[in-house]
């Protein structure tokens, strides 16, 4: 019986070539997709699921309240960790800190700037899961001369794995490291990622390893099984009182302790934190994504097959009349449609392995496929089974319904109904089609407006050289002033971090008031106003014909002045004192125009601008004309600035892709899937004005014969196709309007959703309608009418 079943579905589908190529087409790229999704949200979902004692493993966090509102910081200092597990024996098992770390790294006459290196505790290894290849990971950093590097990083340096072991590297120009261990890659779905690890221990006599205040590191504890979370949360309070209470009385901070679980982690995008993080809500949309681009593809073949029916309505008679019964004839249908989606299935798998390599640099991280886990293929037989049932199910209790007596006289029609629920599908269809059309149209546009938006400064032809190493900072006066003298430059400022980078906040005594405000900093030199373009709105510069600006001036912007209840004009003259650098006031000597200094999906915020030596980035405002000569210079100096380092450096205006990478990435992935399902929605409405031109082919060469012109018999097949079009179209507008406004709202800098967007949306899948429709009536117009009418 199976085996009659299988050749009966095999010979429909060779003898429908046209039908079973749209099918198999249109569920090839829906399967792919899904797919693709697949494994994208198993990686965002197994993120640090591979840690043996994961479920115990928990970040320390640091909270504190900012202008009414409650932020979390994942940085403490390295006193907290020995504290945490002297205080709470017992309850807290491991206590590993982890500190984010470049450093250059020199082998013989090579370097490597390295951006991937954590100094961790020695129980790094014990607390988590990351393989080593050789090495003991009890002990590998017990001596603070060890070094672990990753397998990658090993080949890189020495060519294999073997030949790295024992050998000695340098770090940072002055710290010599033995490589005592070689550990797995770090897989793609862990939020701890590294390519050496060094012991912190090298460390133990920086200010941030023994001074509460000075935050800078990662604390991860692992509980025991008798402690839970609530419980320890519960006794913190006292903690901080015991070791912060003074400082936060002193400094006005009100700090206080929590845990995140260590697989929660990566979708809490802690304040200030550089881990790699995701976003449930993004994972929500591909997934929503993957589940109507296969629901367009299900329509498809669910259209396909009831206008065919037809054509099949004598074997589902004679079926019947030989003593087929419905079920039996319902599971032939649905294991028609399943073979169709196996076969689907089949050659999606090899246009995933294709399209990987494509996917990967899109998303910016590597997935792996590993085709011998479980997960893999109950989700390929899920696929096919689920899919295979949805696709089958309406056309297979249609098909088995038909009366055989009716069936076999040829009489058959399928009424009104069948036509309006095709028609419904195919509403379905677009209006997926319009709804995705719409959300790329607006990303697209929010994307544009934010890179066109004018900031409040000039980031044009400005170089940002980082300052990440003692040779540069040591020598970064003289870099500065060499750069200076060059014809090419037009100025350079020191900073402690430029737009679009890591702005601090901290407290301060401000003059009128008795609570302490807190501000974002920035920390800068005599020419930050100029090299940046902005404009002082009250006061003056920083000059230095004032000798006293570098110790007791700042400057504000416009938000911060009203922040601290003045207006720009009144801020002048004004005292205000940093709670942890000053150790005297300082008088606000100008007041320079807002300008967004962090991302656009944050509104601007107050910032002090101070002259102070904590400097992190050299900004080089080149002269118009001939860049590269310019960036001649600046490599130049920089090698007799910092001789042995690479320079690695970025144009200020390039800030914008780092800001708003998963954006972008967004964008284009939607862009990407909103094509392929007008794309399929498209190759359903071919299907479907072939068979009506099929069907009204005499139709047409009578109207022919009668004087209809071509125009009229192309208006007339592709109005009634047409129609679902317009009512999908404007039933999506509303849904796209509603989700848009609400993707919009993370964002303080937004455009304006108006009536053109959908005008234009509408067009365009209107216009990919109208062409698919318009190929196959302009061919059944101009046939000879004499082919249609010669059998009568």
């Amino acid at each position: 019986m199976f085996k009659n079943y299988f050749i009966t579905a095999w010979r429909n589908l060779v003898k429908n070539k046209v039908f079973s190529f749209i099918n198999i087409l249109g569920l090839t790229i829906g399967i792919t997709v899904c797919m693709m999704i697949f494994l994208f949200i198993r990686n965002e979902f197994g993120m640090d699921n591979f840690h043996k004692n994961g479920k115990n493993i928990y970040r320390v966090m640091r909270n504190f309240k900012h202008d009414g509102k409650s932020s979390a910081v994942a940085y403490l200092s390295g006193p907290y960790a020995p504290a945490l597990l002297n205080d709470f024996n017992g309850e807290i098992r491991k206590a590993v800190r982890v500190l984010q770390n470049d450093n250059l790294v020199t082998i013989g006459d090579k370097s490597f700037h390295e951006k991937k290196v954590l100094d961790v505790d020695t129980g790094f290894f014990d607390l988590f899961t990351f393989p080593l290849i050789q090495g003991d990971p009890s002990n590998v950093l017990n001596d603070p001369g060890n070094v672990v590097l990753t397998e990658t990083t090993a080949k890189k340096y020495f060519g294999t794995v073997q030949n790295a072991m024992g050998k000695m590297i340098m770090l940072d120009k002055k710290l010599p490291l033995r490589v005592a261990g070689i550990a797995r890659d770090v897989p793609s779905n862990s939020t701890l990622a590294f390519d050496l690890i060094v012991p912190l221990a090298n460390y133990k006599d920086e200010g941030i390893m023994k001074i509460w205040i000075y935050n800078g590191l990662y604390t991860y504890i692992e509980l025991s099984p008798n402690t839970t979370q609530s419980k320890l949360e519960k006794q913190f309070p006292a903690f901080m009182e015991k070791y912060m209470g003074s400082d936060m009385r002193k400094f006005g901070f009100n700090f206080s302790l929590t845990l995140t679980p260590l697989k929660n982690i990566y979708f809490d995008n802690a304040f200030f934190d550089g881990l790699k993080h995701g976003d449930k809500t993004v994972v929500y949309i591909f997934l929503s994504i993957a589940i109507l681009i296969l629901l367009i593809a299900c329509i498809n073949f669910m259209n396909l097959s009831t206008i065919r029916a037809a054509e099949r309505s004598k074997e589902v008679g004679l079926r019947k009349v030989l003593g087929a019964m419905r079920k039996s004839l319902i599971w032939q249908f649905i294991g028609e449609s399943v073979l169709l989606v196996t076969i689907s299935c089949v050659i999606a798998v090899g246009l995933l392995i294709l399209v990987m390599p494509w996917y990967n640099q899109l998303l910016g991280y590597s997935l792996t496929v590993s085709w011998n886990t479980w997960p893999v293929w109950l989700f390929l037989t899920g696929t096919i089974v689920v899919a295979g049932f949805i696709a089958g199910s309406y056309p297979a209790f249609v098909l088995s319904a038909f009366s055989p007596v009716q069936a076999l006289k040829g009489k058959l029609r399928l009424g009104k109904g069948g036509s309006s629920f095709r028609q419904a599908l195919v509403v379905v269809q677009f209006g997926i089609s319009v709804f995705l059309i719409v959300g790329t149209i607006v990303i697209t546009l929010q994307m544009d407006y934010m890179k066109n938006k004018q900031l409040g400064y000039n980031k044009e032809q400005s170089v940002l050289v980082p300052i990440d190493n003692n040779e540069i900072f040591n020598n970064r006066i003289a870099f500065k002033t060499d750069l200076e003298n060059q014809n090419s430059v037009q100025s350079v400022s020191l900073m402690s971090g430029a737009p679009g980078g890591f702005f601090d906040s901290q407290t301060f005594d401000v003059e009128g008031h008795h609570d302490k405000i807190v501000a974002n900093t920035e920390f800068a030199d005599f020419e930050f106003v100029n090299t940046l373009g902005l404009k002082i709105i009250a006061g003056r510069n920083f000059s230095s014909q004032f000798p006293t600006d570098s110790t007791s001036a700042v400057l504000l912007n416009q938000t911060a002045a009203e922040k601290f209840g003045w207006t720009p004009e009144q801020a002048i003259g004004k005292w205000i004192q940093n709670t942890i650098r000053d150790s005297a006031k300082r008088y606000v000597v100008g007041v320079v125009a807002d300008f967004n200094f962090q991302s656009l999906k944050e509104n601007i915020n107050a910032l002090v601008v101070s002259p102070a030596p904590d400097m992190r980035m050299a900004v080089v405002k080149l002269k118009g004309g001939n860049i590269q000569a310019g960036l001649d210079l600046v490599k130049k100096e920089y090698a007799k600035a910092a001789p042995g380092y690479p320079l690695e450096y970025k144009f200020l205006d390039q800030q914008f892709d780092e800001m708003y990478k998963k954006d972008i990435r967004q964008q284009t992935i939607l862009s990407v899937f909103a094509g392929l399902a007008i794309f399929i929605a498209c190759l359903g409405l071919f299907g479907l004005a072939s068979f009506t031109a099929t069907k009204r082919y005499k139709e047409i060469g009578v109207r022919k014969v009668l004087g209809s012109s071509v125009k009229e018999i192309v208006i007339l097949l592709s109005k009634d196709l047409l129609k679902p079009v317009i009512i999908a179209t404007c039933i999506a507008m509303p849904a796209g309007y509603w989700a848009m406004n609400k993707w919009l709202q993370n964002f303080a800098y937004k455009i304006s959703v108006n009536w053109g967007v959908f005008a234009f949306a509408a067009l365009i899948t209107f216009l990919i309608a109208i062409l698919t429709v318009s190929i196959k009536a302009l061919q059944a117009a101009r046939a000879n009418p004499v082919k249609s009418l010669r059998s009568e």
